[in-house]
């Protein structure tokens, strides 16, 4: 018989980056830029002779061609040290050993301990709440609720997965309504498509749109050198336009399917497909009660999203007061549960174990930056590159970003191990190429959410199998919209970048 053959795991892949990253360090020249940032209230600029404090001015920034307005500084929206164009210089040759790749992965380890431990409490704090099923509950009483409606509740339930994508990177969470949603748009006269693009679409355009999606938006920006509430006000307005099409995109499907069922992807192409659940009566089941402690669970956990955002944008919070907020959430969630301590601890630590995986994917990305930074050569790609790419507009740039992102998806699903091993390079190379570090950001959502859609190293096969339809039926389906989509990330990063 022969064997299936399945794509390597994301912390494999990043182990085979860190080999490669350890053999460039015996074949690209060693440097190093000089290095500008800020303390106590003064810039510094790190040489190789030592370093120099300069005046805390915009006309600091521009003597050193940095195009950065002086408040980005001052609010501390850029928190690693910048480099300074041309003024990169040949340094010392430092090869790595096989001990450095053992000990890379570790290391990154240690250098992400506050983004992992994050990543660990937050996984905590959304393990006991889908142990209360009210995320479930919330959905199926607007899913009966709507029933006869079922143009309204597409437009409400493909915003709402929406939201959870672009909030706290809701993904494999949406699996769990298919049993409840498919067999409800079945009785209503849909096909099987429509659900799946309700709950599939809907949570992977929030990937596209991330606001506060702690394992995308944060981690890139962390990653990046920049505080993730930059760019979060041009996110919003994304969100907004392209939910909206994604709406108006499964409502015209829809109304052709209801109006002939003949008109159904799924019927021209798989013909007819059984249901995997049993299909609804029109007439039965009852609205479900939605009880008082699953409304208190629901407004906590949209709260505790919102304090986040509010707390990082008016009151500077960063990842330690993040960190305790979802913390505080969990033991509030306790409180109104009246959950037992045993029962809290273990679904805590079960909810924390399901983002191990991504904690480590945290780290070990991070290791493959200290292999490049202990070899000296971090600044040597960056040199080279900005020759080979430094003279393109900003706009062409990035264009060529948004492009790189969305080939780099179909190898790495990850959102997270995507940031970390892509944004210290590219947040550095756009700061020298004069193009803020929000943009690249921007560029990495935008390319990983449109080819989140069909990549088969993410969730779309999932999905799929859980409403019994092919994938050739889904691309036959999504691929006029992500060309829609294309062409609006695309305005989009333009019209940000160029906005003053």
């Amino acid at each position: 018989m022969k064997l299936k053959r399945t794509f390597p795991h994301p912390i494999t892949i990043l182990l085979m980056v860190i080999v490669l990253a350890a053999i460039a360090t015996w074949l690209i020249p060693a440097g190093e830029y000089n290095k500008l940032l800020v303390v106590d209230k003064q810039f510094v600029v790190q040489t190789k002779d030592g370093n120099v404090t300069l005046p805390f001015k915009q006309q600091t920034l521009d003597s050193l061609h940095i195009q950065i307005p002086l408040e980005k500084f001052a609010n501390g929206d850029i928190l690693k040290p910048i480099s300074i164009p041309d003024t990169y210089t040949r340094k010392e040759k430092k090869s790595a050993s096989i001990i450095n790749v053992l000990q890379a992965p570790i290391k990154g380890i240690y250098e992400s301990i506050d983004i992992i431990l994050l990543t660990l409490v937050m996984g905590g704090f959304i393990g006991i709440f889908n142990d209360s099923k009210a995320l479930f509950k919330g959905v199926s009483y607007l899913a009966h609720k709507l029933k006869g409606k079922e143009f309204i509740l597409i437009i409400v339930l493909t915003t709402l997965f929406a939201i959870g994508g672009s909030s706290f990177g809701m993904a494999e969470e949406t699996l769990i309504f298919y049993p409840v949603l498919v067999p409800l748009f079945l009785a209503a006269g849909y096909d099987l498509l429509v659900p799946a693009a309700i709950i599939f679409g809907g949570s992977q355009l929030g990937t596209l749109s991330s606001f506060s999606n702690p394992f995308a938006t944060i981690i890139a920006s962390n990653a990046a050198g920049i505080n993730w509430a930059d760019g979060i006000n041009e996110r919003i307005i994304l969100f907004v336009v392209t939910t909206s099409l994604l709406n108006w995109y499964i409502l015209k499907y829809a109304k052709k399917v209801k109006a002939n069922p003949n008109n159904s992807l799924v019927y021209k192409i798989d013909g007819i497909v059984k249901p995997l659940y049993e299909i609804m009566e029109s007439n039965s089941h009852t609205t479900p009660k939605l009880e008082t402690k699953t409304k208190w669970m629901l407004l906590i956990f949209g709260a505790s999203f919102l304090t986040m955002i509010v707390g990082v944008i008016f009151y500077k919070w960063w990842l330690l007061e993040m960190t305790s907020l979802f913390l505080g959430s969990s033991l509030l969630v306790v409180f109104v549960t009246k959950m037992k301590e045993k029962i809290f601890i273990e679904q805590f630590i079960k909810g924390a174990e399901s983002l191990l995986s991504v904690a480590f994917i945290i780290g070990v990305a991070r290791g493959v930056t200290i292999v490049l930074n202990e070899g000296n050569i971090s600044d040597s790609i960056l040199h080279y590159t900005t020759q080979l790419i430094g003279n393109l507009p900003p706009a062409i740039f990035i264009i060529i970003l948004l492009l790189l992102y969305m080939l780099f998806t179909l190898f790495i699903s990850s959102s997270s191990g995507m940031a970390v091993l892509t944004m210290p390079i590219l947040g550095a190379l756009a700061f020298i190429v004069h193009v803020p570090g929000k943009e690249v950001v921007n560029s990495y959502l935008a390319g990983m959410g449109i080819m989140g859609f069909v990549t088969p190293t993410g969730l779309i096969l999932p999905s799929l199998a859980l409403v019994n339809v092919s994938l050739k039926v889904w691309m036959k389906f999504i691929t006029p919209f992500l060309l829609l989509l294309f062409v609006v990330c695309v305005a989009f990063l333009l019209i940000s970048l160029y906005a003053k």
